[in-house]
């Protein structure tokens, strides 16, 4: 029993849960079910009252005629009682029976009459009482009697039983149903035994009829008018929300790129304006958004061509710049710190360039995703190996936390490792001397890399633009050291290349951590991380006294301090889970010049999507020979 029970329930809630979507998703059926309600309410509520007041009209009708005729009745009977010459008990008996059975014909339709002595009279004749059905006269109620006795003419309303078998009047047990009735009495005197009480008891069962019939009329005609209320509101809705959906269906094909998409326009009504007006709109919308991929192609066509075309005047720059820098040791000391400036700055001109390429690719469209299997892990390590002599002058430790399984998944590995270059170089550079932490975890559906550093932190106005191109924590400041400003930009376009996740948390004094999720496999939707995004520490006192950290400007004619010369940023906290993309906090990062060991290619900075190799000699003194100290001249957040 309690099995099925549940079962019902479970049946009446999945009823419910049907119905109540299927209420906010469709305005037609909002409509047409408070019009029908309402409807229904109004008709019920008319029914009711016409009902009613059909029911008063024909008691009130018949009573009035009831009491007419029983009074006509009676006065009969009273003169029949006043002729009479009956002085013994059994003439009074036999005259008492036959105005009994004279009365019971003498109105409009049979009626039962009863004679029965009034209470209190006492007479030396030993008389019965007459009725023309005796097993009814219990419907004779003492309350009615005694106001009889008191004068006048006296009603009261009864429930007459039916028999079952022949609809008859029966007073038996099995009577099957009953049937409202009037008792209507008055004093009669009867010779030699004094005073009796006439009753008439008619029968209210055509009135009863008559009212069911009008009921069920009115009933039949409410449901008619429900029905025909019904459809009249769905012809109207369907009328108003057809165009409605229509216009719902052409706006999601707008917005799925098919600017070609237009309503179709019947008549001249409103809903034809409201047709005529989309399409109007939709049209300005396409001519706009041509316009719009026309500049954007042109922009990009431009960034390319001028990046392209500036290659070949910046390679006769750098070459008559290495001889200068190479001879500098000739110069007296004002040409020889222009020479050091000078090869600074072609430097991060020509990072630049290739991140401009890069980024270029991105918005047409154009870069592809060379993906391998391939174990997290190693290109972890390998990220962190460049970093080391970094973070040895920083003194910041590296600590690099791995699973005991391989985390393998289909990768770009040179997406990939330039992400993990701008992430820890950007840790090591706003970590303030305090550990870097690494962290590496998978799951079934993705694998993830959290970089968390205790440095500064972020303010909420910076992490709100942290990714924003050529944005830096300071725009008063001038940009002579760190990247080009592309490189979370970068770094957020090849995770989003990956269909993978690049966060950022953050609050000030507490550092940042950062993590990239990406899928083991291309198709797999992300929608949890291995690793947490805030980290799992105790919140600082709040009695801690507040330290300022003062951002250094920088003279753009300075020379850089190639031994720490950087700017710590502060970020504001971050959601634990933000919307991979367009709400990531993290921190600008020139990072693509992870330093790099012996004779290996240098990584391009700044995020730098080139990985190719630049001419450098050991021998003419510059900083190029040691990549920890191409590292140190990174962006900042």
């Amino acid at each position: 029993m309690g099995r099925r029970w549940r079962l019902l329930r479970g049946r009446a809630a999945r009823a419910v849960r049907s119905w109540l979507h299927l209420w906010r998703s469709s305005l037609q059926v909002r409509v047409i079910t408070s019009t029908l309600a309402i409807g229904l309410v109004a008709l019920l509520l008319v029914g009711a009252y016409v009902g009613e007041r059909m029911r008063d009209g024909l008691f009130e009708a018949r009573l009035q005629q009831v009491l007419e005729e029983s009074a006509r009745s009676t006065q009969q009977a009273q003169d029949t009682f006043d002729s009479s010459t009956a002085t013994t008990g059994v003439e009074v008996q036999r005259l008492l029976r036959d105005v009994a059975a004279a009365q019971r014909t003498g109105g409009v339709g049979e009626r039962e009459v009863f004679l029965l002595r009034a209470p209190g009279q006492t007479s030396p004749l030993s008389v019965a009482a007459a009725a023309s059905n005796a097993a009814l006269v219990d419907l004779v109620s003492p309350e009615l009697r005694a106001a009889t006795a008191d004068g006048g003419q006296r009603w009261q309303s009864v429930a007459l039983p039916v028999g079952a078998d022949d609809g008859t009047p029966d007073g038996s047990d099995d009577a099957a149903t009953v049937v409202p009735a009037v008792v209507v009495g008055q004093d009669v005197n009867v010779p030699v035994v004094g005073t009796y009480q006439l009753f008439f008891l008619y029968s209210l069962q055509s009135e009863q009829d008559r009212l069911d019939f009008l009921q069920r009329t009115l009933a039949a005609a409410g449901a008619a008018l429900v029905v025909l209320l019904g459809t009249m509101t769905w012809v109207v809705t369907r009328q108003v929300v057809h165009p409605v959906r229509r216009a719902a269906q052409v706006a999601e094909r707008l917005a799925g790129g098919d600017l070609s998409e237009r309503m179709t326009v019947h008549g001249q009504d409103e809903m034809a304006t409201l047709a005529r007006s989309f399409n109007e709109m939709a049209a300005g919308l396409q001519e706009q958004i041509h316009r719009m991929e026309e500049l954007s192609a042109l922009q990009r066509r431009f960034v390319s061509d001028v990046s392209h075309e500036l290659r070949t005047p910046l390679t006769t720059i750098r070459m008559a710049g290495e001889v200068i820098h190479a001879a500098r040791q000739d110069f007296d000391p004002a040409v020889r710190r222009s020479a050091e400036l000078l090869a600074t700055q072609l430097d991060r001109f020509e990072d630049l360039l290739a991140e401009l390429l890069e980024i270029s690719r991105f918005d047409a469209g154009a870069a592809v995703l060379d993906a391998e299997s391939r174990d997290l892990r190693d290109v972890v390590v390998r990220v962190v190996d460049q970093a080391t002599p970094l973070a040895e002058r920083r003194g910041s430790w590296l600590q690099v936390v791995v699973p005991d399984e391989p985390p393998v998944a289909d990768i770009d590995p040179r997406r990939v490792e330039r992400i993990l270059r701008n992430l820890i170089v950007n840790a090591v550079e706003h970590a303030e001397g305090t550990p870097v932490e690494v962290t590496v975890g998978a799951d079934a559906q993705a694998v993830a890399v959290t970089v968390r550093d205790h440095g500064v932190g972020m303010t909420a106005d910076e992490a709100a633009r942290v990714f924003d191109r050529f944005w830096r924590a300071d725009p008063a400041r001038a940009r002579t050291t760190g990247g080009t400003g592309l490189g979370l930009a970068i770094s957020l376009e090849d995770a989003h290349l990956h269909g993978g996740w690049l966060q950022a948390w953050g609050r000030p004094g507490r550092g940042a951590c950062f993590r990239l999720t990406l899928p083991r496999r291309a198709g797999i939707r992300l929608t949890a991380s291995p690793l947490p995004l805030v980290p799992d520490e105790p919140e600082p006192s709040t009695d801690a006294v507040p330290v300022t950290v003062a951002r250094p400007r920088t003279d753009p004619a300075a020379l850089p301090d190639l031994a720490g010369a950087h700017e710590p940023g502060v970020h504001e906290p971050g959601e634990d889970e933000p919307a991979p993309g367009g709400e990531q906090k993290a921190t600008d990062v020139g990072a693509d010049e992870a330093a790099r060991d012996g004779g290996s290619a240098r990584p391009a900075r700044g995020g730098v999507a080139a990985d190719e190799r630049r001419p450098s000699s050991a021998a003419d003194g510059r900083p190029r020979s040691d990549g920890a100290a191409d590292a140190e001249r990174q962006g900042v957040r």
